[in-house]
């Protein structure tokens, strides 16, 4: 088992802060804000028509679908050409959620508009195989890995001098997990119960790590671990001085602080289509 992502520390307001960081995507210190890219001046009119075309299927696409329902829409970047390549890039930025998945190797990473994300998966040797942009309020392959990395019962963990409550709260975790899809999100704050640090220790070795990390950015940031226990997360939230203020577990699919909003999805489109404007 590899090392668990989440630090153990003492739970609630003064907490240690976060010892490591998620590298894929920068740990800012204040909330990013959307800008409309600038118009590429120096592109060659080629690279223009390509990333102009790309943008307006890709626009054209997203305002016939249905923003999360069961088909996926995705389109891949690697047939453009440098040039458009580099426009599409410049276009399409970086939002506020990015995550890596181990198993298999992928790298995701919300684009300026929300709701199109950009997926790459990698082979064992590190190179790239596939880059798409995809539009979902979370790419499918998130929940799909965390579920192949999963299971439905955990093994039985012997306890250790100075835990407590960590055994009845992984009872309450595994009938949870085992309600199914569909159920609400159920969630067990560990801010606000009498945990020890013996407690979040072997909650730690009972549930293990799974293959997906997310990291959320805003005020503060929010990581997002998968566990081995099915459909179960650990979410920890910290402020912008990096210290942990929130430790919660929940039962979901993927937790909602990493789903874009079907309003802030609405508002990309729009924004979309007036960016393919200036590009008249």
């Amino acid at each position: 088992m590899k090392a668990f992502p989440i630090p153990v520390v003492n739970i609630g307001p003064g907490s240690q802060p976060l010892d490591d960081e998620l590298d894929f995507v920068r740990m800012p210190e204040m909330l990013a804000t959307f800008h409309m890219p600038p118009r590429p001046v120096d592109a060659s009119p080629e690279a223009m028509a390509q990333a102009r075309t790309f943008f307006a299927e890709l626009h054209a696409a997203a305002l016939a679908h249905e923003f999360g329902g069961p088909m996926q829409l995705t389109r891949d970047v690697l047939a453009l050409g440098p040039s458009a390549l580099a426009l599409v890039n410049e276009t399409l930025g970086e939002g506020e959620v990015g995550a890596i998945i181990d198993e298999p190797s992928v790298r995701l990473q919300e684009t300026g508009f929300p709701g199109f994300w950009r997926v790459r998966s990698f082979d064992e040797a590190g190179r790239m195989v596939t880059d798409v942009v995809e539009v979902a309020p979370v790419p499918a392959v998130i929940s799909e890995a965390a579920l192949l990395g999963s299971r439905c019962r955990m093994p039985k963990k012997a306890t250790v001098a100075g835990v407590m409550n960590a055994p009845s709260l992984l009872t309450e975790l595994v009938a949870a997990s085992a309600r199914g899809e569909g159920a609400p999100t159920h969630v067990v704050n560990l801010t606000l119960l009498p945990v020890t640090p013996e407690d979040i220790g072997w909650l730690v070795g009972a549930l293990e790590v799974g293959p997906v990390t997310l990291l959320s950015r805003g005020y503060g940031n929010c990581r997002i671990t998968s566990t081995r226990l099915r459909h179960t997360w650990w979410v920890q939230y910290f402020n912008t001085m990096n210290t942990l203020i929130l430790n919660t577990l929940e039962v979901t699919a993927v937790p909602e602080v990493a789903l874009a909003a079907p309003e802030d999805f609405a508002d990309s489109l729009s924004r979309l289509g007036e960016w393919l404007e200036t590009l008249e």
